[in-house]
């Protein structure tokens, strides 16, 4: 699900802006999100940790999106953020559907 992050090298780039820096922790949650595997869901054991890990990343995005508030962010920070959001929001409904299966 995360896949599209697992390329990216967040080290590589230097960050010049404060949008810059909150950019590459989005780039680092994506890419500890993209070790998460649906395929690896057997037990609710397993079911508990992915959906605390979604959980956590979704307030880890949150937070970074809450220190712009009172300043622009970059479209492409804003356009990160809505994005994993959205694929957290896909992959709890995907893991709730195999639970309820």
């Amino acid at each position: 699900m995360f896949s599209a992050f697992s390329s990216i090298d967040i080290h590589s780039v230097r960050a010049r802006t404060p949008s810059e820096v909150a950019v590459k922790r989005l780039d680092g949650i994506g890419h500890v999100l993209s070790d998460l595997d649906l395929a690896d869901v057997q037990t609710q054991d397993d079911l508990t940790r992915a959906l605390m890990s979604l959980d956590t990343a979704d307030k880890c995005i949150r937070a970074i999106r809450a220190e712009f508030r009172t300043e622009a962010a970059s479209d492409r920070l804003v356009r990160k953020a809505e994005s994993l959001m959205a694929l957290i929001e896909r992959t709890r409904d995907e893991l709730m559907g195999v639970r309820a299966a």
